[in-house]
């Protein structure tokens, strides 16, 4: 059966269009009540940071609105653009002898195969091979492209959500150490009379040791126990009893709900991480870049999220180590509780908030890394030449 164009809309049944606006229409007001209904529960509920990120997710999509009206509008402009066939043979995703290949095998199965049919019924033809040149970005490609920007952001706002719950989950076990702070054995344990060497205490005993005066050594075992405990209830206990005495005034030490506020914090942090920056995009721009052939950036690429993440919680444990050094520096003897004596001149730069763009930055490689398997894999095929080794399928699903 011979090939035809697609029909345009004069040629199109009206009730084809309606029902497409129809269905469009429902699915988007279903959406915004959807979006309106959170929102109103966490207005209930008090919880301000999520609500902004609720708000935060509702700007993104109206960016992803703009992007795409100005992918659909500029189409055409875009496509329109001609480079030089040399230019264009530059810096391919995939190898030019199996791309060949996949379109001789696709040749084969034309008669029978849909996918085929599907294709050839989706793409016009590049007028710019009229003067020898092709296209800077061909109609089809923009297409493809529109697609990957909605996967991306849906996956970036999943793994967010996904990572915000994951974090609620593992403080579940702070509710019943906070718990105890306010019991009689915890008020005896940290009596401002009672007088003990710094060693002698549940967290110097966790943190002095002969390892924590060395630099090398400090680091490695630092790196070792992000992976097994990493908050202990003595370093919440120590913790909570330094914030409480920087910021609140004395007596509060049962009547503050620590956790509670950790708990907020850790919405206020949703709020920075959920929304996708300049910076972050840029990023995407250049992971894109990073996709050429030849570059094997499946087996570098995903590796860097990994060291970032693992760096990161290396440095967390080593400033919750050097806080318990201070208190060995201000003297052998302690009254009551150990403690300690928080600051930003522990992390890099004395910036807190560099550490967060650094968990961002993770989470939006390892989204990136999942959103671009799934639509390759939509686009293309598990086959195709975006997954040419099984290693290059493993090593972004397990990384991401």
């Amino acid at each position: 059966m011979a090939l035809e164009y697609e029909r345009t809309l004069e040629k199109t049944p009206t009730w084809a269009v309606a029902v497409v606006c129809f269905v469009l229409l429902v699915i988007s007001i279903f959406t915004e009540r959807i979006i309106n209904f959170i929102g109103q529960w966490f207005k209930r509920r008090e919880k301000r940071a999520l609500y902004e990120a609720l708000e935060k997710i509702k700007s993104e999509l109206m960016l992803l609105g703009f992007l795409s009206l100005f992918l659909t509008v500029l189409q055409d402009p875009i496509s329109g653009i001609c480079i030089s066939k040399s230019i264009g043979a530059t810096w391919h995703p995939c190898n030019d002898d199996a791309s060949k290949t996949t379109a001789r095998k696709l040749d084969e199965f034309s008669d029978s195969g849909f996918s085929f049919r599907r294709i050839l019924a989706t793409k016009g033809y590049d007028k710019c091979t009229e003067h020898g040149n092709v296209a800077f970005v061909s109609a089809y490609g923009i297409h493809q492209l529109h697609i990957f920007i909605f996967v991306l952001a849906v996956f970036h706002v999943l793994y967010c959500i996904t990572t915000l719950f994951l974090g609620r989950y593992k403080m579940r076990k702070w509710k019943y150490w906070e718990n105890e702070t306010k019991t009689i054995e915890y008020q005896f344990s940290t009596d401002p009379e009672r007088f003990r060497y710094t060693r002698d205490t549940s967290f110097g005993r966790r943190h002095l040791h002969f390892w924590s005066e060395s630099p090398v050594w400090l680091w490695i075992v630092c790196f070792l126990r992000q992976f097994y405990r990493s908050v202990t209830k003595t370093d919440y206990m120590t913790l909570r009893h330094g914030f409480i005495v920087a910021h609140l005034a004395p007596g509060n030490d049962t009547t503050f709900d620590f956790r509670k506020y950790i708990s907020r914090s850790l919405e206020d942090d949703f709020l920075v991480i959920v929304e996708i920056s300049p910076i972050i995009w840029f990023s995407a721009v250049l992971f894109l870049l990073s996709n050429a052939y030849g570059w094997y950036s499946y087996y570098w690429l995903p590796f860097i999220s990994l060291f970032i993440i693992l760096l990161v919680g290396t440095k967390l444990q080593v400033i919750i180590t050097k806080l318990g050094l201070r208190i060995q520096e201000r003297g052998a003897v302690v009254m009551g509780a150990p403690l300690v004596q928080p600051g930003d001149q522990h992390f890099w730069f004395g910036t807190p908030r560099f550490l967060l763009f650094l968990i961002h930055f993770v989470l939006f490689q390892n989204a990136f890394q999942l959103a671009f398997f799934a639509w390759s894999t939509w686009q293309f095929g598990i086959t195709s030449c975006f997954h040419q080794t099984p290693q290059d399928t493993a090593i972004r699903i397990s990384m991401g």
